[in-house]
């Protein structure tokens, strides 16, 4: 079956009655397909048992309209028409969008839906959206549809708790200590080849351990539980720098650097003067790697992280790498320092222009993390830093249960590992603002307070020609 879509965009202006009128066809993404028609690492079974938590599909995500696709956002620039393009760069944030519902909230940037207009069709649905004209302004180049989660506040609203995040799967895991304290070091996952990488520290050294872990294909012998990683390669690196501060708690972090490169730090927290940042950098091709010490003048930074187990997994994570820097909170929780990872004089505060909560994004427990990176973005607990350092305040939320690692996406899909004391999860999130078609204008427009803006947005079904 083949997907057409059809807007109309009705601009009127609230002084003249003027009506702009701009009729678009869309091209669809593959959102839908990949969201019904892949199952990594069991996101759609129950199979770890009775306390295996799931989402129902049905009115959350079913039927598709208007729940997988539900909603609309509305960007500043125009947008690459590529099927696998479901995801847009943060240089190109949605300037407006909508749900299913009406929106009762003071967010301006978010219109209503008009639902006794909006209705299901004989062969699709008829969407229909409407702006006040303090609602959605700016400059619209590309519309989308979306579901009904990513149209309530896209990525974040900074006057609405609603999270891009929507549970799908809580996977409860019952492993030996051994292996759950190694699983809780996860610093990626090789979704394509089946492989996951933890690293490590003690005494001096770096330990580096590579598992299979069943993602798209499961042997003879394996569970979808975790109990059934099987460990491929183990390396231990010695160490005559790097090290992780502290005694009773280890004090680092492991990240990703998405370069071909993990890197480790460690620091102890400083309120004032100068910080001390021990470093390690090992290539992912060969474990060949380098280490030395920064001294980063004038810059106060809480501990970067830190991790021990015992009988349970306590985890705190404060950083994020990106495009070669590290990102780490200012102690004072007034903005971020961005660290240039192959020249450390160039260190940037980001101010955020308001003093941030710094709460973690899992909530207070035995494990903290305070910043992911999902795509391009760094999302905090009221804060997000685009791709070009904008800061962006929202509302603060605790947006993902229990975190301790960071998050790791496939497609629509975010995983990751959590703990609430004694007991441990692998958790699957839905990313909410995909992009399920793309519009682009023909020309761009303006929507100014004194227009107010109708979109009818229809989406039929066509026999597919043989």
């Amino acid at each position: 079956m083949k997907l057409k879509g059809t807007m109309v965009m009705e601009l009127t202006d609230t002084n003249t009655g003027d009506v702009e009128t701009i009729t678009e066809e869309n091209m669809v993404t593959n959102a839908v397909n990949h969201l019904l028609g892949i199952n990594p690492m069991a996101a759609m079974y129950n199979a770890a048992g009775e306390y295996d938590g799931q989402m129902i599909w049905n009115n959350e995500m079913l039927p598709i309209c208007p729940n997988m696709i539900g909603g609309i956002l509305l960007f500043p620039k125009a947008v690459t028409e590529n099927a696998d393009n479901i995801y847009l760069s943060s240089d190109n944030f949605p300037v407006a969008y909508a749900s299913n519902d009406v929106n009762a909230t003071a967010n301006t940037k978010r219109g209503s839906m008009n639902l006794t207009e909006s209705k299901a069709l004989e062969n699709g649905y008829r969407f229909v959206w409407e702006f006040t004209p303090s609602q959605g302004n700016g400059t619209i180049a590309a519309v989308g549809l979306t579901s009904k989660h990513g149209g309530a506040n896209a990525y974040g609203s900074d006057v609405a708790v609603d999270t891009p995040f929507l549970q799908a799967r809580k996977i409860s895991l019952d492993l030996p200590d051994a292996m759950m304290e190694v699983l809780f070091k996860v610093v990626e996952v090789d979704f394509e080849n089946n492989l996951l990488y933890a690293i490590g520290y003690a005494s001096n050294t770096v330990q580096i351990y590579k598992y299979r872990i069943p993602v798209f294909n499961i042997g003879l012998n394996e569970k979808l539980d975790d109990s059934t990683l099987t460990l491929l390669d183990e390396t231990v690196l010695q160490c005559s720098t790097f090290m992780f501060y502290g005694s009773y708690t280890p004090y680092g972090d492991f990240i990703d650097g998405q370069d071909g490169y993990w890197y480790g730090f460690s620091n102890q927290q400083n309120s004032s003067g100068n910080a001390t940042m021990l470093w390690i950098k090992i290539r992912k091709s060969d474990l060949t790697f380098t280490e030395g010490s920064w001294t980063l003048s004038n810059v106060a930074i809480p501990v970067i992280g830190s991790y021990k187990y015992e009988s349970y997994p306590t985890r705190i994570k404060r950083a994020v790498v990106r495009n070669g820097y590290l990102y780490i909170p200012a102690y004072d929780k007034t903005g971020i320092y961005k660290i240039n990872l192959s020249n450390s004089t160039d260190v940037t505060k980001i101010d955020f222009g308001f003093t941030s909560a710094m709460k973690p994004l899992g909530g207070s427990g035995n494990c903290e993390n305070y910043l992911v990176l999902v795509g391009d973005i760094i999302i905090g607990w009221d804060f997000q830093i685009t791709v070009n350092d904008t800061v962006v305040q929202t509302a603060g939320t605790a947006r993902l249960e229990a975190i301790c690692t960071a998050v790791f996406q496939y497609r629509e899909y975010i995983f990751f590992w959590s703990s609430s004391y004694l007991d441990q999860y692998r958790m699957t999130y839905i990313l909410t603002p995909y992009l399920a078609t793309i519009n682009n204008l023909s020309q761009a427009v303006v929507k100014n307070a004194d227009k107010t803006m109708k979109i009818t947005y229809t989406l039929t079904e066509q026999e597919s020609s043989s």
